[in-house]
């Protein structure tokens, strides 16, 4: 194994619908708090973040929603439950940031990425502006236009 293999990091899920449904303006990572069993799911890539939501709450940040299957050789005194809360670890600069952002100028804050970074588990945050319909609708036309033309180049 390359010595740089173990310090790239490695992907473990994306959101990928979050880049339709909401404009990124700004991009953070976050450390998880997570026991045991989730890191084991973690590892086999039983993660999913589709549904899931960043809350704030007081002055901390909690992952919502967020799916981590549990392993069927998971120890039988846990109770796992997959859609769990967990809490994102970040810089109390970074928070207040945030729930600066989110109070006072109508920001949402989204799960983008859950990576292995030098071993530890880290979630890339992203406070983000929705999108209207026709933002959507302009995006799609434009990746259209982007693939047909990569198409018309490849054959003539």
């Amino acid at each position: 194994m390359p010595a740089n293999a173990q310090t790239a990091p490695r992907l473990i899920a994306e959101n990928r619908k979050a880049r339709f449904d909401y404009f990124i303006e700004q991009r953070l990572e976050a450390g998880l708090a997570l026991q045991g069993w989730e890191v084991k799911s973690m590892r086999a890539g039983r993660a999913q973040l589709q549904e899931a939501y960043v809350y704030m709450r007081g002055a901390e940040a909690f992952l919502i929603g967020a799916h981590l299957s549990p392993l069927p050789s998971t120890s039988s005194h846990v109770q796992p439950d997959p859609v769990r809360t967990r809490k994102l670890l970040l810089h109390r600069s970074e928070l207040n940031g945030l729930i600066g952002a989110v109070e006072r100028r109508g920001y949402t804050i989204v799960p983008l990425e859950l990576y292995w970074k030098h071993g530890r588990a880290k979630l890339t945050i992203g406070l983000a502006k929705g999108k209207k319909q026709h933002d959507k609708r302009a995006a799609e036309k434009d990746r259209d236009w982007q693939r047909d033309k990569a198409r018309l180049l490849r054959r003539g």
